[in-house]
């Protein structure tokens, strides 16, 4: 057990999350038993399940893919974010800081992941958010975020964003309670550490015949730490799965060379005595579902949505995960060999745990947002 830093009192919550160690992560602990000492927060329930996806491979007349059930990953909010957070929280908490800084658009699951996270682990959250394309479903998210209690600002854009992040920086600096920032998506190396640890869980699936090793693994590409934790985990494991990351943002978009990058850096700063390298060959980014941009829905997208509803009762969101699987069933009906293919579902599946019930009303909100509810949504 990782002992917390003793300081203030935190008013979040009064029983806040244990801090705990990787030493309790698995199969991490396995592999890289020197990083035992890293904190982290438990917010995983591990290993996700692997399951075949029959009914929409005959639906799709194409050979059956199979899907990893990331959106099960954990049970105050699942997805791909919680096994980001709770290495970046728990080096958060190990510093004994009581609030955490983040960034998205304002239908943000980061930001809801981090702030469902920070709320139970007694920390409070600042969101610096930017516009997208408002649907139902991000007004909902709106709301998510002031429940949980999140102090939500408003930017015009990036550049914007970056200045009012820094502004609430230097104002903390100055009272003495800096916030640590949570990078967008989680993605650092200390972020992509989590999701190594998924591509050597995906590893010992394999091996132990859950599944067969995939040809090409398929996963939203956003910031690009999940894409880029995932693949060093995989070489590391011994898999030589592709993995195809789907972009879904224009948004200062990953490319290829810092996505490698920070796989590269990723193992160099965890795994420094394994003999592991990756080639180009072994990342392809496929940019052709972005649609209008990010957060904007494609009719693909939702006919993909639809389609694994119908046939395996999986919801999926457009902003990410529909877009990624409209790839994979476009790749997988152009394949002729009938490969095993992979679908990474990084959607929560858990509506933040932590939330009340019910839901604020839009006009709680922080009067600059009450604009993306005055009109109809599509």
């Amino acid at each position: 057990m990782v002992e917390r830093p003793r300081g203030r009192a935190h008013s979040v919550m009064s029983a806040p999350l244990p801090l705990e160690s990787v030493a309790t992560l698995q199969p991490l602990a396995r592999w890289l038993p020197h990083l035992r000492d890293v904190p982290r927060l438990p917010l995983t329930t591990l290993p996700t399940p692997v399951e075949p996806l029959e009914r929409l491979g005959r639906i799709a007349g194409i050979a059956p893919p199979w899907i990893k059930r990331d959106d099960r990953s954990g049970l105050l909010y699942g997805g791909n974010k919680p096994r980001k957070l709770e290495l970046l929280l728990g080096a958060a908490c190990a510093r004994g800081r009581r609030r955490v800084l983040t960034f998205g658009g304002i239908g943000t699951h980061h930001g809801l992941a981090t702030a469902a996270a920070a709320r139970a682990a007694g920390l409070a959250t600042t969101l610096v958010l930017v516009p997208q394309p408002v649907t139902p479903h991000v007004q909902r998210c709106l709301r998510l975020l002031h429940a949980l209690g999140a102090e939500m600002r408003l930017a015009r854009n990036t550049p914007d964003a970056a200045r009012q992040g820094l502004a609430i920086l230097i104002r903390g600096w100055l009272r003495g309670e800096p916030p640590v920032v949570i990078p967008t998506g989680g993605t650092s190396v200390l972020g992509a550490l989590g999701y190594l640890n998924a591509g050597l869980e995906l590893a010992e699936q394999v091996r132990a015949g859950l599944l067969p090793e995939p040809a090409a693994i398929f996963a939203a590409l956003g910031s690009g730490g999940t894409v880029a934790g995932l693949l060093a985990g995989l070489r590391l494991g011994g898999l030589s799965s592709r993995v195809v990351a789907v972009l879904v943002t224009d948004i200062l978009p990953p490319s290829h060379r810092r996505l490698l990058r920070l796989s590269r850096a990723c193992l160099a700063r965890w795994a420094p005595a394994a003999r592991v390298t990756l080639s180009t060959q072994d990342l392809e980014i496929e940019r052709g579902f972005v649609g209008g941009g990010y957060g904007a829905p494609t009719p693909e997208a939702d006919a993909a949505r639809r389609m694994l509803l119908d046939a395996e009762g999986i919801t999926l969101e457009t902003t990410y995960t529909a877009k990624c699987l409209a790839a994979m069933l476009r790749q997988a009906a152009a394949r002729t060999r009938g490969e095993p293919l992979l679908f990474w579902d990084t959607f929560s599946s858990t509506e933040p745990s932590t939330a009340p019930s019910p839901l604020p009303s839009p006009e709680a909100l922080p009067v600059p947002f009450h604009r993306f509810f005055a009109a109809a949504t599509p």
